[in-house]
This record gives structure tokens, sequence and C-alpha cells, in this order.
């Protein structure tokens, strides 16, 4: 946690209201998100209970399963969703357009750009919390294998035939909301925790109705209540039957709520289809079939009620954000995720098999190179996007900030000369530069690199950058004194071919600057060898039985439903 969040929280202890955190939104939010608020059942996490989904705020879809152990009744659950999902997510991935790809030539080796088929945009999924993101990923995990009648008339307990096809989806969402910056599945919690700071740690922000109360108060039903208060009264308030007033963000329950309302309606439901079965004529049949139906429709309210101040909150949050200018880097990230949307889209199309059980050693070692990656360049984004992040970054000295004061021409010592300006910058900041130490400035978008010199050596704080210091930025070398904290840096690129520095790529006289310690693109890392190439102490080249993937063959997964 930075000084900057730790301020922001304090101030939001002392006035009672979250604290901006950042002052533009650095996720991508599509126009038409869809919300999936789900409802599990008590002790099996896997078992749904229901759902409301949908891009309607006003009209969403109400998914419910009367009796989660039945799993026949967990299959049309699953279906439903299917049917809920896929055209939505299908929609997205039908309208496309062209872009350029940087890909290996087979023969020659050589990189080259290529023309492909890149979505034009991509589905939007968003939950309430990172419970909701976990819930997600267990949906696409225990779906992908299933098998169909279609593709086993054999098989026992065929699943509906989209419901594959989901899990893939899911499993998709789930594994690139891993990624730092990424936007395709977003927790409602985490986009607010990160664009405003409570009064509350982490763990308790995680409670969406409880974060809304400290951003927005006035939205409480009591009003005159500060952050911590309308907080409280979100966790624990409770009515007259004893449940709660602002149900979790799912998709767990309140144990109130299990025991007092749920069990007993799912007894009734039970015992209302055992009749049934047992009914002897038409009579009688139409009769329980009418209780079996108030039994199912006293379910559905009951999950809806749990549900809709969720859903609620879901948009109401979606609300707040949009009211934040989106950060310049934030098209950039989501592109990236149109990429990846579109590679998915592609295997399924070309009918490779589902994603693997555990991922062989190369995937894996990717993974996490590009998630290790993808965070350094959010971190660096965020900063250069938020002068709120960036003044974070300078008071843990990575980043300073300054007037420009002297401009001096310079020239390498070469066969041929390029320019090599020294330029003194005057600071409050107190950045960790070391000797010939690398900082960084956006230029047009791109980054300008410069090299620390030391500290201005004139009696004046700054002049021509030919004296020493102890090289550390804080002002207190040979003839600066202590606190004026100017900095003489070399400027190594981003000037053009020619001998003149290219108007605009020198900082002048006057200008305000602002550089960094910390690179604003990262570097790829060492090219793993193909898994086919992969060394018998890291699990040795696939065989024949490891070319499918391991749980491709749904008569071995495990019903976790």
């Amino acid at each position: 946690m930075s000084l900057i969040t730790t301020l922001a929280r304090l101030e939001a202890v002392r006035t009672g209201r979250a604290q901006p955190a950042a002052t533009v939104r650095h996720r991508h939010l599509s126009d038409r998100p869809l919300v999936f608020v789900p409802l599990t059942t008590a002790g099996e996490a896997g078992a749904p209970l229901g759902a409301l989904v949908g891009t309607d705020r006003d009209a969403p879809h109400l998914l419910v399963v009367p009796q989660p152990r039945d799993r026949d009744l967990r299959f049309a659950f699953l279906a439903d969703l299917a049917d809920i999902v896929l055209p939505h997510v299908e929609a997205y991935a039908e309208s496309v357009e062209a872009a350029e790809r940087t890909e290996t030539d087979p023969e020659t080796g050589k990189r080259v750009k290529v023309e492909v088929d890149l979505c034009a945009d991509a589905a939007q999924l968003v939950v309430p919390s990172r419970a909701g993101i976990d819930f997600v990923r267990l949906l696409g995990r225990s779906m992908r294998f299933r098998r169909t009648a279609e593709q086993d008339p054999e098989t026992p307990h065929p699943a509906p035939p989209r419901v594959p096809l989901l899990g893939r989806w899911l499993t998709h969402y789930g594994e690139r909301a891993r990624v730092p910056g990424s936007s395709l599945l977003l927790a409602m919690t985490d986009l607010l925790g990160r664009h405003w700071a409570t009064g509350q740690s982490t763990l308790e922000d995680q409670h969406l109705g409880a974060l809304l109360a400290w951003i927005a108060p006035e939205f409480s039903p009591e009003p005159g209540l500060t952050g911590a208060e309308a907080a409280r009264r979100a966790e624990l308030a409770r009515d007259a039957d004893g449940q709660l007033l602002c149900p979790p963000a799912g998709p767990a329950t309140d144990p109130a709520f299990d025991n007092r309302l749920l069990a007993p309606a799912i007894e009734r439901y039970d015992r209302a289809r055992t009749a049934l079965a047992a009914a002897e004529d038409g009579l009688e049949a139409d009769e329980r079939l009418g209780a079996l139906t108030a039994a199912e429709r006293e379910i559905r309210a009951l999950v809806d009620s749990r549900t809709r101040p969720t859903w609620d909150a879901v948009w109401r949050g979606l609300d707040l954000l949009r009211e934040l200018p989106e950060g310049a880097h934030a098209e950039e990230r989501w592109t990236r995720d149109r990429w990846s949307f579109t590679s998915h889209r592609d295997r399924i199309l070309a009918g490779e098999p589902p994603q693997p059980r555990r991922d062989d050693a190369v995937t894996a070692a990717n993974k996490l190179a590009t998630r290790e990656r993808e965070q350094a360049r959010l971190e660096a984004q965020e900063a250069l996007d938020d002068p709120l992040v960036m003044a974070g970054r300078r008071l843990s000295g990575e980043a300073f900030a300054g007037e420009v004061v002297d401009v001096v021409m310079a020239y390498s010592e070469s066969k041929r000369p390029s320019p090599r300006p020294l330029v003194t910058v005057r600071t409050d900041d107190r950045p960790h530069l070391g000797e010939r130490a690398k900082v960084y400035r956006s230029l047009g978008g791109k980054p300008q690199t410069a090299e620390y010199v030391g500290p201005a050596a004139s009696d004046d704080g700054f002049g021509d950058g030919t004296g020493t210091g102890d090289g550390d930025g804080t002002g207190t070398g040979d003839g600066t004194r202590d606190g004026d904290g100017v900095l003489v840096l070399r400027i190594m690129d981003k000037m053009g071919r020619g001998k003149e520095p290219e108007a605009g790529s020198v900082p002048e006289k006057g200008d305000l600057v602002c550089f960094t310690l910390f690179e604003h693109e990262q570097r790829g890392g060492a090219k793993l060898p193909d898994p086919e190439q992969t060394p018998w102490t890291h699990g040795g080249p696939p065989g024949a039985a490891a070319a499918v993937p391991e749980a491709a063959d749904a008569q071995t997964e495990e019903d976790v439903l």
C-alpha cells in the first residue's frame, strides 16, 4: 500500500467518507456489460442455487435451481445460463475488423506483419466480488469437459449441447481475470476499491454494500450517516424476521436465510415433487402439480430477494465508475483483451480440445511471465495516466517532477557525434538516483531515456552540470544547498537522426517535466522451448497419450456441481 493510499484511508476515517484513490478510470467499461450475480448452496461451493444475469438493469433474467442436489435441475440451470450468455458472447465474436499482427515466417524465421481478423469489441462480464470470479472459474472447470449425447450417445448423464461451450468461455474469462489490467471479467468490489480508499480494511471492502456505503453514503436508506455507520448498517442490519437488509454480494448466502427460509422452502418443494410422482390419477396430479409450482415459485421469490439488492448495487457501482474519465492507456489494455478474445474464438472454431486441467511446463511458465510483465506494465501506465498515482511513486522515490532551469547542448564522443543535451531540473522530490541511473519521461506517448549526471555544481543551485556529488539525487552534493534538489540529466534518445535535435524532443527552460526511475515499457523474457522440446526434468516431451489434454475424457471429470 502506497503512502498516498494510507493517507487517503486516514482521511476517509476522519471525514467519514471514501476518498479518491485515482483521478481517472483505469479499467475499460463496455457500453453493454453482462452482469452476473450468482448464488450458491451453503456447504457446496459448486452447487448453484440461482443467479441474476443480463445486460438490462431493469429486466434481468432470474435463474433458479429449486433442488441443488438434483443433477438434472443443475444441468437445466446451466443450459438456461448458456442460452443467455453465449448469444451475447457470439454477437461480439462475429463482428471483426482488419488488423496487423507480427508473426514469425516458418520458412525464413523472420518477423513479418500479416493481416488478420480482430474482433471489433469483446463481451465484458461483471460480477459483484472476487468470490464471483472464483465461481466463474469453477463453473468453467466443471462444464468444459462434459460430454453431450451428440458427442457420445452412450455417455451417462449427457449435458445439454451448449453447456461444454459455455464452460470453455467461462474458463477463458477466469484465466484472463488473472492477468493484471485485464477487463474481460471484472469484480465490482475490486473496481471500486481501486478508485476509492475507504476507512476499512481491504477484506471488508469485499462486501459490496459496505463499500458503496463508504463511497456514496447518501444512497443509504438512513440519510446523515457517516461512511462507517452506513457500512456497519449494510453489514449487520436485519429486519423483523432476522434477515439481512443488505444481503452478501454472493455467491455465499447468510446462514439465517438458509436455516429459516431456504431450507423449509426446499423441503416443501421436495415433498410436493414426491407427492406428484405418487399421484394415481389426472385430477390428483393436477392438484399436486399446483402445489409443486407454488413451492417452486416460493424458492424463486427467495432467490430474487437475495440477488436483487446485489444486482442493483453492481449497476450503481457502474454508474459511479462511468463518472470518471477513462485513463489514456485503458484502451490499449482493452485491445489486448480483444486479441485474447479473438484468439479463443479462433481456437473454438478450429475444433481444438478444451483447456487442460493442468498446464504443461512451458505454458505455465509463459503464463507466469505474462502476468509479471503485465503487472509491471499496469503499474507504469497507471502512474503515467494519473497524477494521483504518480504522486505516490514520487513519494516513494521512484519518480520526480520539477522545472527545467537550464539546457546546455552537448554531443557524444564518437566518429559521428550525436546530440546529448544536458538538462538541469529543480525538484522538491527526493528520487533514489544512483550514479548514471536511467530515468524516463513520456514524449508523444513513447518513453524518452535520460541519464543522471549528478547534482548541479554552481552556487546558485544550477549550472553546467560539471560538478560532482554524492550521487543520491537529494541535492546534498558539492555546490548544492541541501533541499535545493537541482539535478542534471543527459538526454539519450528520441531526438531524431540529425546533428541537431528535432523540435520538441528536448525540454526547454521553464518547462515542467516528470521523470520516472521505472521503465514505461516492459521487455520480453527469454524464449522458452517448444512443448515438444521440454526436457524430461519438466515432464518430458509430450507423447501420444499427452497430445490430447488430460481432461478431455469427460468420463473422468469429477462432478463438482
